[in-house]
């Protein structure tokens, strides 16, 4: 039986992190040139057996961040690209001078990149070596059910998967990771994650950054112990030993601009944790979410993502100096330092107008969907049931465009954020709370944060494919270990 004291562990802190957040946002605002070391205190992990949670001793911006390398099709087709993967352990080094032992795809701690022409399809061949079962979810991704990464449909040590994924979607920033039953929260905080950017003809004509000046960016927090080591404890609380800020795979590394545009997709790739994102007061300008580009962009100096989500931001940084050093901080302190290096010619632009979305249609069905504490306080459950992968939630039938209203009922202890992502679809946001979205919501998504005792409308689609798929709280331990995941199932 688990405790309370778990449930509580991973969810109530939620809402003080906004509070942290104020305060190291500050401190990382106030210096950019600021030196990390060791903590001078250790603290014992609850349910730890052995290591000690610590703040890795090591210098701020002394490492260059990296850019998530690409993989290359095998072989292309008239109509398909052949790509092979592999799932891996991997030694990596995510401390200078430290191995990490890690989960990876391709074995870099950030999986390569795949990067695919929308309307062609790509196939991708995915041989598990690692010791235990393991899939891949492409997350946001329109794909076929058997394509879907199902929590329960896992590819066996030593064997091989083919994936099909037809890319019938617009230019976007998606990602894949594992999403194993049970296991989807370690597999994913020990490496199983990286990058799938579409792309289509109608985005380039607009101009923006793009090639090297177009850089994916992975956020995500995480604990090391003494020796150095990824650690994870699903009943731990993730907000209190989870206090190391990683970009691209690095503690807060440094990376060298040109004094011109730069588009970077962040993802949040954490399990749990939210993250206010602020450049020193200056001016980023978002232009995309999950599902592709926005109607028009949106200037803000705060940029809030919870995990999964993504935005694509444009940065000018021709507007400061050579030698000036712009830091990307969050709560945890600083995540990266921009440093400013060369000229350049910039021919990129940012216009006003990126991609308008067509009127909504009419719903066929609107749904109510609740998530909350189970009535003994031990799982976090949808609509009042724990997961069973032998029942169908909802039937949905292929085509119908439907609304979920989906309310989140834990405003005890404090409250208890969650994170809510489906399968197979992006969908639009139509109010939170009765109250039209703000303007980063606006365009397509697959995962939306519900703050504590509120609720959001989306409208969505199912158009694409008949099969089972999954709901969920994209917070991963409390889909993963909670039970706070259901199923649709579409029909013809």
């Amino acid at each position: 039986m688990l405790q309370r004291r778990h449930v509580l562990a991973i969810g109530t802190l939620a809402v003080t992190g906004g509070v942290i957040a104020s305060s190291r946002l500050a401190e990382a605002e106030e210096s950019t040139d600021v030196a990390i070391t060791a903590a001078n205190h250790h603290q014992q992990h609850p349910g730890a057996a052995t290591g000690r949670i610590i703040e890795p001793g090591i210098a701020a911006f002394t490492t260059r961040m990296p850019v998530p390398a690409e993989l290359r099709p095998v072989r292309s087709y008239g109509s398909y690209d052949y790509f092979e993967h592999t799932l891996q352990s991997a030694d990596v080094e995510i401390l200078p001078g430290v191995s990490t032992a890690a989960l990876t795809y391709g074995g870099s701690f950030i999986g390569p990149t795949i990067r695919v022409k929308s309307g062609r399809r790509a196939r991708v061949n995915f041989r598990n070596d690692l010791d235990h079962p393991a899939n891949v979810h492409l997350h946001g991704g329109h794909v076929p059910a058997g394509s879907d990464g199902y929590p329960m449909d896992t590819i066996a040590p030593g064997r091989s998967r083919l994936y099909d994924y037809p890319n019938r979607q617009p230019a976007t920033t998606l990602w894949y990771h594992d999403h194993t039953h049970h296991m989807e929260a370690e597999h994913v905080y020990k490496g199983l994650h990286g990058f799938y950017l579409i792309e289509d003809d109608a985005e380039r004509k607009l101009g923006l950054p793009s090639d090297e000046y177009d850089v994916p960016l992975m956020i995500r927090d995480a604990a090391f112990d003494d020796d150095g080591q990824l650690f994870f404890d699903a009943f731990g609380d993730p907000y209190s030993t989870r206090l190391t800020s990683m970009a691209n795979g690095k503690v807060r590394p440094y990376f060298p601009v040109a004094n011109r545009r730069y588009r970077f997709r962040i993802l949040n790739a954490s399990n749990h944790r939210s993250f206010h994102l602020r450049l020193n007061g200056a001016e980023m300008v978002q232009v995309g979410s999950d599902g592709g580009l926005l109607p028009k962009p949106v200037p803000l100096t705060e940029l809030v993502l919870s995990p999964a989500e993504r935005a694509d931001v444009v940065i000018d940084f021709g507007r400061h100096p050579i030698g000036a050093k712009l830091v990307l901080g969050s709560e945890l302190g600083p995540i990266v330092r921009f440093d400013v290096t060369q000229r350049t010619r910039d021919t990129s632009r940012v216009p006003a107008v990126l991609s308008p979305l067509p009127p909504l249609t009419r719903a066929a069905k609107e749904r109510e969907i609740t998530l909350g504490l189970s009535p003994d306080q031990q799982w976090f459950w949808i609509d009042g049931k724990p997961f069973d992968e032998n029942r169908v939630d909802i039937t949905i039938k292929r085509g119908t465009t439907e609304i979920w209203k989906i309310t989140n009922l834990d405003d005890v202890f404090g409250g208890i954020e969650h994170s809510f992502h489906i399968h197979l679809v992006q969908f639009r946001v139509l109010d939170r709370d009765g109250v039209a979205p703000p303007p980063g919501e606006t365009g397509l998504k697959d995962t939306v944060v519900i703050p504590a005792g509120t609720s959001v409308r989306v409208q969505a689609t199912f158009a694409d494919y008949p099969g089972l798929y999954t709901y969920h709280c994209h917070l991963m331990e409390h889909s993963s270990t909670f039970q706070m995941m259901a199923q649709m199932e579409i029909v013809p």
